[in-house]
């Protein structure tokens, strides 16, 4: 790699994580070029040098948040047994990577469209993530005629909006109170859902 093209990779390595961080913990309301490129210790004029815009880096953001979180699920479920049961452990994981990053849940969930540039790739790379995390599993499940193509879609579908929800009450409204409450009744949900299949 030329030497231009290290000192390229590092300063885009600069925002990207300078972006990340501001994401991270103060989700999108936090984000401008001003505070991006304060964060990486430029100016922001420079930002433009590596980067159309701001919507291109939230862009590389959630696509790195996914990466992040992919590799945290498979560490985590490893181990777990394949089919309905290596599903639900997946939700679990995903549910408890979001409680850990609440600024990334607002990100994927509550900010509009509108705010990130209205970029239809965007918003299907988000409606897609949980769906893409558990595909092996659904396409075994359904080879093992478990279930169907039709009903592994709705599943997928089910346990997108249970999730959204359980997540969007425990973070914005704590209800249930404990974090405890909270995993139990999770996990009482994905069990409804996984064995109604």
């Amino acid at each position: 790699m030329a030497k231009n093209d290290i000192q390229t990779e590092r300063m885009r390595g600069y925002f990207i994580q300078s972006t990340k961080d501001i994401l991270k913990g103060e989700g999108l309301r936090g984000i401008s070029v001003r505070n991006i490129a304060d964060r990486a210790g430029y100016s922001y004029a420079t930002l433009y040098n590596y980067f159309s815009d701001i919507k291109e880096l939230i862009f590389i953001c959630v696509k790195d948040f996914q990466d992040e979180c992919t590799v945290i699920i498979e560490r985590e479920t490893a181990d777990s047994e394949k089919g309905l049961q290596k599903i639900g452990d997946i939700v679990q994981s995903y549910i408890r990577f979001f409680i850990q990053y609440p600024g990334i849940f607002e990100l994927f969930y509550l900010e509009g469209m509108s705010d990130l540039g209205s970029k239809h790739s965007v918003n299907t790379l988000i409606y897609e993530f949980l769906g893409n995390l558990c595909r092996t599993e659904l396409d075994l499940c359904v080879s093992k005629k478990i279930m169907d193509k039709k009903a592994a879609d709705t599943l997928i579908s089910q346990l997108n909006y249970t999730v959204a929800g359980l997540l969007l009450f425990y973070l914005n409204r704590r209800v249930p109170e404990s974090y405890e409450a909270f995993i139990t009744s999770a996990k009482q949900q994905l069990s409804v859902i996984v064995k109604d299949k």
